[in-house]
C-alpha cells in the first residue's frame, strides 16, 4: 500500500493520460464484444462531441491542479480534515476512507446538487442529452460543469484532509470507474448485481440515464454504490426499458452538435415529466 500511494504522489502526467486513453480504448473494444444495446449508430461520429468535452475537461482542470496540491499540503501539515481527526488506523483503511469520502463530496454530492438546482441542472444537461450512452459519455461535461465539479473536489480535499497520493488515486479510480459504468456493455446479471453492492455497475448507472423522472434523479454515485443506498437514491430498472436522453430536450441532432451543446445550459428551463414506476 505504501508503494501504491508513493506512486500516485508523483504520478507522471503521461501515466494519467494513459489511464484515461487506455480505459476508453479497453471499454470501447469491450462494447463491440458484449454490447448491452446492439442498436447500430455511427460510433465515431457520436464520439466527436464527447471527445471534445473530454478535452475541455482536461483544459479546465490542468491549470487548477495546483490548488488541489496546495490545499492537500495545508490540510496534512495542519492535521485538518475528517481522516486526520479519526483515531490512528492501518494505512489501507486510511486510504480507503479517504477515497470513500472524496467520492461522497466530490462526486455524489456534486451530482445530487446538479440535479436539484435548476441552473446547475441546465449545465449538467449536456451529459444527460446523449442518446447513445457509451464509454465516451463518461467525460461529456460542459466546461462550466468541469468547473463546478472541480470546486466540489477542492471542497472534498479540504474537508477530508486527504494527502495528494490519495487524491491522485481517487481521481484515477474515478476516471476508470466512470468509463466502466457508462460503457455499453452487458455483464452477466448476477455479476452486475453483486458488483452494484460495492461499486457503481453498468446496469446501475444506466438507470440514471433513463430519459424521465424519477429514474433520472437516482443512482448518483460514481465509484461506490454505498452512498445511493445510504441516502435512499438507489433505484433499479430493467435495462431493456431504458431510453437514453432527456424528455424535455429530445432533439438528437442538436444534442450531437458541439455548438448546440455549448449553448444548451443557456436554454430556458423546461420542467421534466415523471414516469409511472412499474
Amino acid at each position: 500500500m505504501e508503494q501504491l500511494i508513493a506512486y500516485f504522489e508523483t504520478i507522471p502526467a503521461l501515466h494519467r493520460s494513459l489511464i484515461l486513453v487506455g480505459g476508453i480504448t479497453f471499454f470501447w473494444i469491450l462494447e463491440g464484444v458484449v454490447p448491452l444495446f446492439s442498436i447500430p449508430y455511427k460510433k465515431w461520429r457520436h464520439s466527436v462531441p464527447n471527445f471534445f468535452f473530454t478535452l475541455t475537461t482536461i483544459i479546465v482542470n490542468f491549470p487548477l491542479a495546483f490548488l488541489l496540491l496546495k490545499t492537500s499540503d495545508w490540510a496534512v501539515a495542519n492535521e485538518f480534515g475528517i481522516i486526520n481527526w479519526l483515531p490512528e488506523m492501518p494505512l489501507w483503511l486510511y486510504v480507503l476512507l479517504g477515497v470513500l469520502f472524496l467520492d461522497l463530496i466530490g462526486a455524489y454530492a456534486a451530482h445530487w446538487v446538479e440535479h436539484k438546482v435548476k441552473p446547475l441542472w441546465m449545465v449538467h444537461l449536456v451529459h444527460h442529452s446523449d442518446h447513445n450512452v457509451d464509454t465516451t459519455t463518461a467525460n461529456r461535461h460542459h466546461p462550466l460543469e468541469s468547473v463546478i465539479r472541480y470546486v466540489f473536489t477542492l471542497i472534498g480535499v479540504f474537508l477530508v484532509g486527504a494527502p495528494i497520493g490519495i487524491i491522485m488515486l481517487y481521481q484515477s479510480l474515478s476516471v476508470v470507474l466512470s468509463q466502466f459504468n457508462h460503457a455499453n456493455i452487458e455483464l452477466p446479471k448476477k455479476v452486475d448485481t453483486v458488483l452494484s453492492w460495492i461499486i457503481v455497475s453498468p446496469n446501475m448507472h444506466k438507470v440514471h440515464h433513463h430519459y424521465k423522472l424519477p429514474y433520472t434523479d437516482s443512482n448518483y454515485g460514481n465509484i461506490f454504490s454505498i452512498w445511493d443506498r445510504l441516502f435512499r437514491t438507489y433505484m433499479t430498472l430493467d435495462p431493456k426499458k431504458i431510453v437514453y436522453g432527456v424528455d424535455t430536450f429530445p432533439n438528437e441532432k442538436e444534442n450531437s452538435s458541439i455548438v448546440g451543446l455549448l449553448k444548451q445550459p443557456f436554454h430556458k428551463y423546461r420542467r421534466p415529466t415523471t414516469e409511472t414506476q412499474s
